[in-house]
């Protein structure tokens, strides 16, 4: 009882002493709300306090008076703020701090601490850790936490939340501001375009696309942008979570993310993310079977030196889905002839397929001045893959007419690998002269890829012939074998669109003509330099890359052939702070496509060609409101785009190219991501495009929009998380999207627009949560791209996900 007291008198006293004080409490945390220990904060006086574990802080004995108060954190920029306080009045005063980018290295070594929609940095625009703000260039970007709030898996799933970009088909497929993609970059380095298996997203920290021409920086690109996956990286900070997922379609997945360091002097930290699915899907004999392992390892031994080891594993087991078709091929068909979940195959197809990649990344500075950079990435794909697919036109009867009911087929077997090295090295030197600040950028890199001996594909089409063997061609139509009716006789029996079966096949029964793949290998390398260079409220960005593209047909065999080109590419933008928040930008640069060496060097392709190339103007503004925790990018631009190469439909050379003479896309995008408020994450995006074919020699052809470029498209996505109350920890999540009617490569044939929305509920307690959502409440029936009649690709029915977590 004697210690009672001698505890409440101790209370009463420093209570005493608290009320009688005047004093200046808060917070300090971070953008995402996460408090930071450690923080200092700082009186004009020089009079402070240290954050504890809760970010809380608390300066007393406080004499009446006007104070400004600076918050400080290693890797965050400083803020001040000024209060005013009375006798015996305590004050509140709280502190959100922003991630400071000339902390941190030039290559994307370690991980990105924030939890939010917003991302605030980038490093493949510039080459250098440079703030999205002052990039004069449109850089859109997803984040994981997106990812986590919409359940979404795959990348195909999260790019409805970028402005300007559509999907082409179910493949890693796109358009960007109405340009089909082409290569894809991992952490900034090109790797193997995946035309198949869909990238996952349990190892990836955010999904963004550098808008418009980038071959300044990457070489030869597609004038519409490039997306760029950036891996996860290992933190400083012990983090571990596991998610369990249920679904639809028999939907079941399971994700695990662990980092931390490694020892207590935290020089060395890791990170490991692990993933399994086992699902089926909408689309009649699909299914999903996959598993990524992912191991990354930091070793920082001194303050200036930096490296970082990734290691990828991703295995793909299913069917290679070639999409919907519906009946007839004409104008005027119904779309909605046959169910979306309608596919050709056979229950025997498989298509499996190993993705192994590894990236080794350095940065070292020599001084505060000067460092240098390097990356290195080793990328392989194989594939193993038999399916039965259209043969994209319909049966023919005994007088050559199709038949709208009966596809024609046809079967293809592969197997292969695909190699890519790419290299990465550069040098940032940091100077001023004078007023002016200049961080130049010099570097050169090196790119690779080839397909060794030993790939082969055998196909097995056409129709019968009379003397035995098969025949594609439609010269050999006297001469087909032909049934009771007089209609030829397929070597791979027709796809009856009425009244489909599924059969394990036996490849025994087809004809097939092998088709052994000619080794081929392409090389590329370029030396960049670039100057980034800072005055009062300008930014002026001004580089040049000279590029050289080398093609080799049959590589390493006798009759070896090799084609080079090569271009100089330039790249200037201005970038004009006019507040503190908001920064205006225009920019002019290049890109470059060289032609392959398979139709320069063929005779009948009736080349030789030019090499595809485009430039691009582009203003916008770019701001951050709500205290810097909300993004808004604003872009107006023009490409041209020159020299496209597409096939002459000469019926009597089936080879025969030609130059379609120009294309141009201009339009208007705005993305927005961030919190309006602590408890209010949003993620919305709106494109107006016109893609347009502005000359050809095909006078039918000007004025056509190009293939699956939608005029408008967009998107909004948003999560409410209650605070307090008998409701904290329960959260709702609701969006909608909606694409614009787009062309195919059919010209009789257009894809509708759609609208869809989603809908979601959560709960977090402590370290434990729960999701539930509702993707396609209202079940519209819609195509998110697609090819000709033979070939659509429809988006998913109403299906819902729920998911489990727990962090600890």
């Amino acid at each position: 009882m004697k210690n009672f007291y001698c505890f409440l008198s101790a209370f009463l006293l420093l209570q005493n002493i608290l009320i009688a004080q005047t004093y200046i409490k808060g917070k300090v945390v971070d953008q995402d709300g996460e408090p930071l220990m450690g923080a200092n904060v700082i009186l004009s006086n020089d009079h402070g306090t240290i954050a504890d574990y809760n970010g809380n802080y608390m300066i007393p004995d406080l004499i009446s008076g006007t104070y400004t108060i600076t918050a400080t954190f290693i890797g965050f920029m400083p803020q001040s703020q000024s209060i005013t306080v009375k006798e015996q009045e305590n004050s509140t005063l709280d502190f959100m701090l922003i991630a400071s980018s000339e902390q941190l290295q030039e290559v994307e070594i370690t991980g990105r601490r924030e939890k939010s929609y917003k991302n605030n940095l980038t490093f493949a625009a510039t080459k250098t850790a440079t703030a999205i703000k002052d990039v004069p260039q449109a850089v859109s970007y997803v984040t994981k936490e997106v990812f986590a709030d919409q359940q979404a898996y795959r990348v195909n799933d999260v790019i409805k939340n970028i402005s300007g970009v559509n999907m082409y088909s179910y493949y890693d497929d796109f358009t960007f501001r109405g340009f089909r993609s082409g290569d894809t970059y991992i952490n900034g380095l090109r790797v193997v375009g995946l035309f198949g298996p869909e990238p996952l997203l349990a190892n990836i920290e955010r999904v963004e696309v550098i808008k418009g021409p980038a071959s300044a920086m990457f070489g030869n690109s597609i004038p519409g942008g490039i997306m760029n996956r950036v891996t996860k990286k290992p933190l400083a900070q012990d983090r571990k979570s596991i998610n369990f997922t249920l679904g639809s379609y028999n939907t079941l997945r399971t994700t695990a993310d662990f980092t931390g360091p490694i020892n207590e002097k935290e020089t060395l930290l890791y990170r490991l993310n692990l993933a399994y699915e086992n699902s089926d899907s909408f689309r009649n004999l699909q299914e999903f079977k996959s598993y990524v392992i992912a191991p990354s390892i930091s070793f920082l031994p001194t303050d200036r030196t930096r490296i970082n080891f990734d290691l990828v594993v991703t295995n793909f087991d299913g069917k290679l889905d070639r999409g919907q078709p519906i009946f007839g091929a004409t104008a005027g068909t119904d779309i909605y002839a046959t169910p979306v979940s309608f596919a050709i195959g056979q229950t025997s197809d498989f298509h499996k397929s190993d993705v192994v990649y590894s990236t080794l990344s350095l940065n070292h500075q020599f001084t505060d001045n000067l460092s240098f950079n390097a990356s290195y990435i080793k990328y392989l794909f194989d594939e193993d893959l038999e399916e039965h697919r259209t043969s994209n036109q319909f049966a023919v009867d005994s007088n050559g007419s199709p038949i709208p009911t009966l596809m024609g087929m046809q079967v293809i077997t592969r197997q292969g690998q695909t190699i890519a090295d790419n290299l990465s090295t550069y040098f940032v030197y940091k100077t001023n002269t004078g007023a002016i600040e200049h961080k130049i950028v010099a570097g050169f890199d090196y790119n690779e890829q080839k397909q060794p001996v030993g790939n082969a594909q055998s196909f097995a089409r056409g129709y019968l012939l009379e003397g035995g063997g098969s025949s594609n061609s439609a010269a050999d139509f006297a001469n087909f074998l032909r049934d009771e009716s007089g209609n030829p006789i397929p070597n791979v029996p027709h796809f009856d669109l009425q009244n489909p079966t599924y059969n394990v096949a036996r490849l025994s029964d087809y004809i097939f003509e092998n088709s052994p793949a000619d080794p081929t290998k392409y090389y590329s390398y370029g030396f960049y330099i670039q100057d980034q260079i800072k005055w009062n409220r300008f930014q002026l960005l001004i580089g040049g890359r000279q590029e050289y593209y080398n093609d080799l047909a049959n590589f390493d065999q006798p009759d070896e052939e090799i084609t080079t080109q090569n271009k100089f590419l330039p790249r200037i933008g201005l970038v004009y702070s006019a507040t503190p928040n908001i920064n205006l930008y225009g920019t002019y640069t290049e890109s470059f496509q060289p032609q392959g060496v398979a139709s320069l060097n063929n005779p009948q392709a009736g080349g030789p060609f030019d090499p595809i190339n485009a430039y691009m103007l582009e203003t916008g503004a770019k701001g951050e409101f709500f205290n810097n925790r909300l993004a808004a990018n604003l872009a107006v631009y023009y490409i041209e785009n020159n020299n496209i190469l597409v096939n002459a439909n000469d019926t009597n050379n089936p080879e025969l190219l030609r130059q379609r003479g120009q294309e141009e896309s201009k339009g208007i995008e705005l993305d927005i991501n961030g919190r309006i408020l602590p408890n209010f994450s949003l993620t919305a995006n709106y494109a107006y495009n016109e893609a347009t074919i502005t000359e050809s020699d095909n006078l039918e052809e000007i004025g056509t929009s190009k293939e699956n470029a939608p005029l408008h498209q967009g998107g909004i996505f948003g999560k409410y998380s209650f605070l307090h109350g008998k409701l904290k920890g329960i959260g709702f999540t609701l969006g909608s999207n909606f694409v614009g009617e787009r062309n195919t490569l059919e010209p009789t044939l257009q894809l509708p627009s759609y609208v869809v929305m989603d809908a979601g509920v959560s709960y977090e307690v402590d370290k434990f949560s729960i999701r539930f959502l509702i993707n396609n409440l209202g079940d519209k029936t819609h195509w998110v791209g697609g090819y000709s009649y033979t070939r659509l690709y429809p988006g998913t029915p109403r299906n819902y996900l729920l998911s489990v977590g727990y962090t600890f």
